[in-house]
């Protein structure tokens, strides 16, 4: 199916010169597998480089914006607005989910499988922008849609570390302090996807998954919250 990315150009208002580079980066490894000699890369070079400039971005935002806070703080703060469910909500708003160039098999799969690939297409996406119109543009883009977030995120409370949280609890209300344990791991080495359990002794309590063991950790950590109703 041919993607008209003019459409998303204009839905979020940013009109490429190298409209290649837009199209990479909705480019999955696996649409590829399925269409050798469509000519094209896939997006997980823009990705690597979406990362880093998102990481860059958001790191000066909240060190100006919270002068008394200390790293450790801010660290989780940046923490809650640049992990996976929070990009692939931000993608999801953009309506990227729209116009990405997945194989037959990736496009049934809307699980958490969709989430990661909308997280990683939304830091493609950043990677593409700043290669196309630089660091200033690519800021503004992140101000406008990822910014705003932090204040609900600050105000509930859920930058504070699953992990710590689910540590506490269950120390003081099972005296026990829980463990971590990787139960699985899929996928290539660039594209690995992690299964942590979280146990109280012996019992399994709940898994959860990221895209590494420590976003694992904390999945599971705050599932194990809803779990116990300790959240």
């Amino acid at each position: 199916m041919i993607k008209d990315f003019s459409q998303f150009e204009k839905k979020v208002d940013v009109t490429f010169k190298d409209k290649a580079l837009l199209r990479q980066a909705f480019t999955h490894r696996s649409f590829l597998n399925e269409n050798r000699s469509a000519g094209m890369e896939h997006n997980e070079r823009l990705e690597f480089l979406g990362d880093a400039v998102l990481e860059l971005i958001v790191t000066d935002y909240l060190y100006k914006k919270y002068p008394e806070k200390p790293e450790g703080e801010l660290t989780s703060y940046r923490s809650a607005l640049v992990n996976s469910n929070t990009l692939a909500q931000a993608a999801t708003e953009l309506g990227m989910n729209e116009f990405l160039l997945l194989s037959h098999g990736e496009a049934k799969d809307t699980g958490r499988a969709r989430t990661y690939i909308l997280a990683n297409t939304f830091e493609a996406f950043l990677g593409a922008l700043y290669m196309d119109q630089g660091y200033d543009a690519t800021r503004d883009f992140i101000a406008k849609h990822i910014f705003h977030l932090i204040d609900d995120i600050v105000e509930k409370g859920t930058w504070i570390d699953a992990k710590s949280k689910f540590q506490e609890a269950a120390q003081e209300k099972a005296g026990v302090t829980p463990s971590y344990k990787t139960v699985k791991e899929i996928g290539p080495d660039h594209d690995k996807r992690f299964t942590v359990g979280v146990y109280l002794g012996n019992d399994l309590v709940v898994t959860g998954e990221g895209k590494s063991k420590q976003e694992a950790e904390q999945n599971a950590a705050h599932k194990g919250l809803i779990e116990k109703e300790w959240a």
